[in-house]
């Protein structure tokens, strides 16, 4: 419940993150704009004047040292320990609720209505497409809530808790970003906003300086929260790659008092202000934007894949499984007879479903699993088609008016029946921890809300987002495939599998000191 906290609300403090988009608005401000903003950006301007600006494409306007700065104070505090590390984010969330609260309360006592009339632009003065735009950009405002799933083990009825703390968390955020940003948009004209620090600048258009000075500090403590979230995570996901082989083993390295990885922390803790002081920041925004993006619709594509497979066995050694139960009845001299009965067995994950079999008898004819292996695939490829078609249809593609129509209609058509084939066959069922509903209705519209979302995206962002994947991928196949201690586990021909093998050979004994078994009778073959 409390992965809220650490994601909507503390970026909400930095600028309303993602409902600013609903009126077009341009994208978050950093906290170190706000705490520049405190001091009347004199920070800047002894930057911008001592230092220089920068004239590069794709680079800052100039080099940000006070963010670094921060960076560089949130890491030394997150290499302290988990202690002091979380009672600081417990500490900055609470400030930052309480400011969430300041803002919408003398927000609406400030609204002007008039603000949102036709002479100032009206409610959305950027169509649709902005909304999506804006949107899609501050789409890392909504990062965090996978640690409600990541954590259903640990609940008592996570059937009930889970989808109850998503449900709750996305509200709240939900709320507060909308009531946060319509109450900026009713204090000042959208267009009179400074992006860098909107909501401060708001209050001090409208000479409440003091209310301008509480926000940019909560802003500041939002920001830093983020900052915590970031620098305790990630190191700990490549820790935790490390130590299955995928990625370098120093990163493995962990501190013997605090119990921290330093590794990823001082890695992290270096690379995050370098590209705070280089890199623009509508680049750094849209850059993890993708990235979140780009894990939805792979996490909802898996949600499908998996809800058709057969679930692990309980046991590492397998179970046996429920063979033919023998009944008796006895005859009459009384001695009891038994024969054997087939126990009718419930239809399995990726089966077709028995009622539809008279249906669709044609779909019998295919390999078990074959239909729903290739209904994801047909999935997601007709989602980007679709998405593809609405957004560059008569932009970028210069289609035709029956070329647009033809692929709309194809890629659709595509999209439902692969929906249809998922629907048709069966799925597990799990009844000991908590599972997402009405798969696939639900993660197959997330998909292509997503997919839509990604390409409204700059083209540079991609190109970025490429060259990291690029990289990512390199490590992989050149390191990690070859390192990954569940690979080892997996294939048979490695030299882990083939030292465990020679080693039961050798505890075997010799053919000579084999027991002997007496005539008439049969040996029983040992069940695993």
């Amino acid at each position: 419940m409390c992965s809220w906290v650490n994601c909507g609300p503390s970026s909400l403090a930095g600028y309303c993150s993602s409902s600013v988009s609903l009126v077009g608005l341009p994208w978050p401000a950093p906290g170190a704009a706000h705490l520049d903003a405190i001091f009347s950006h004199r920070i800047r301007s002894f930057t911008m004047t001592h230092v220089g600006c920068w004239q590069v494409p794709f680079l800052a306007q100039y080099p940000d040292f006070l963010a670094a700065g921060v960076i560089l104070l949130a890491s030394a505090f997150v290499y302290c320990g988990v202690h002091i590390s979380s009672w600081l984010n417990r500490t900055f969330s609470a400030i930052s609720l309480v400011v969430i609260l300041f803002i919408v309360t003398l927000g609406f006592v400030l609204a002007r209505p008039e603000n949102w009339s036709t002479e100032e632009g009206g409610f959305a003065p950027f169509g649709f497409s902005g909304i999506m735009a804006g949107a899609a950009t501050c789409f890392y405002a909504f990062v965090g809530f996978g640690a409600i799933a990541a954590s259903s083990e640990e609940g008592q009825n996570p059937k009930r808790a889970v989808p109850m703390a998503i449900a709750i968390s996305v509200g709240l955020v939900a709320g507060t970003n909308i009531l946060a940003s319509t109450v900026l948009t009713l204090m000042v004209p959208r267009h009179s906003l400074d992006p860098d620090w909107a909501l401060a600048d708001a209050f001090y258009q409208r000479g409440y300086s003091w209310a301008g000075f509480i926000v940019a500090a909560g802003a500041v403590c939002g920001m830093t929260t983020v900052l915590f979230n970031i620098l305790f995570a990630v190191p700990r996901i490549v820790y935790a790659m490390a130590t299955d082989g995928l990625f370098f083993q120093i990163f493995t390295r962990v501190h013997p008092h605090t119990q921290v990885p330093i590794v990823g922390i001082l890695v992290f803790g270096f690379l995050m202000p370098l590209l705070a002081v280089l890199l623009d920041l509508e680049a750094l925004i849209q850059f993890l934007s993708i990235g979140t993006l780009v894990t939805r619709p792979v996490v909802n594509t898996s949600i499908i894949v998996l809800r058709f497979q057969k679930s692990p066995p309980s046991s590492p050694l397998g179970s046996v499984s429920p063979g033919p139960v023998a009944e008796g009845y006895e005859d009459s001299s009384g001695h009891r007879q038994l024969e054997d009965t087939e126990q009718p067995s419930a239809p399995e994950p990726g089966q077709l479903r028995p009622a539809l079999r008279p249906f669709l008898g044609f779909m019998s004819g295919c390999r078990p699993g074959v239909a729903v292996a290739w209904a994801p695939r047909v999935l997601v490829v007709s989602a980007i088609i679709l998405d593809c078609v609405l957004i560059f249809g008569k932009s970028a593609l210069h289609l035709p008016p029956w070329g647009h129509t033809l692929l709309l209609l194809l890629s659709s058509v595509m999209f439902l029946l692969s929906l249809l084939v998922l629907g048709a066959h069966q799925q597990q069922r799990r009844e000991d921890t908590f599972q997402v509903p009405m798969v696939p209705l639900i993660p197959a519209p997330s998909i292509l809300l997503n997919v839509f979302l990604m390409l409204q995206l700059s083209s540079l962002t991609w190109l970025r987002f490429s060259v990291w994947l690029l990289i990512g991928l390199v490590v992989y196949f050149v390191y990690g495939i070859w390192h990954s201690k569940e690979n080892q586990q997996e294939l048979p021909g490695l030299t882990a599998t083939r030292g465990s093998l020679e080693e039961t050979v050798q505890a075997l004994p010799p053919l000579s000191q084999a027991p002997t078994h007496e005539p008439g009778h049969m040996e029983q073959p040992a069940s695993l």
